[in-house]
């Protein structure tokens, strides 16, 4: 039984920490443009303008993303409760491999949006 509140609770982690950099990244983009940590792409990096629609169109994003996961998240585990540890850690497995892949996907709609809204030399249309 243990295992399954741990697992749960790992399972929690990508969908709640997208919900709270989401809020961070939405308020406070890095003031400097930075090779280091943040939202970082060609498109993004262009200029301050890009890099604040960048991080504030993200920021939104995972804040749906994220509380749009929760829910299927525990849905999932509920069934689980009782299972053996084998059978939580192949649940656990698929759901955090779906979270991996809609977080990186994220980046699609986000680069689409800056196309959408800036020339590519970094200029708002």
């Amino acid at each position: 039984m243990w295992s399954w509140w741990f697992i749960f609770a790992c399972d929690l982690l990508i969908p709640v920490m997208m919900l709270g950099f989401g809020k961070i990244m939405r308020k406070h983009a890095p003031k400097d443009i930075n090779y280091i940590f943040g939202y970082r792409t060609t498109r993004s990096m262009k200029n301050d303008d890009t890099w604040k629609f960048a991080y504030e169109y993200c920021g939104r994003l995972w804040c749906k993303i994220g509380i749009i996961m929760l829910i299927p998240t525990v849905i999932v585990h509920i069934p689980f409760y009782n299972s053996n540890e084998n059978t939580i850690g192949m649940v656990a497995t698929i759901v955090m491999t779906i979270q991996v892949i809609v977080l990186i996907a994220s980046i699609f709609p986000t680069e689409i949006a800056l196309k959408k809204n800036f020339n590519d030399d970094g200029t708002r249309k």
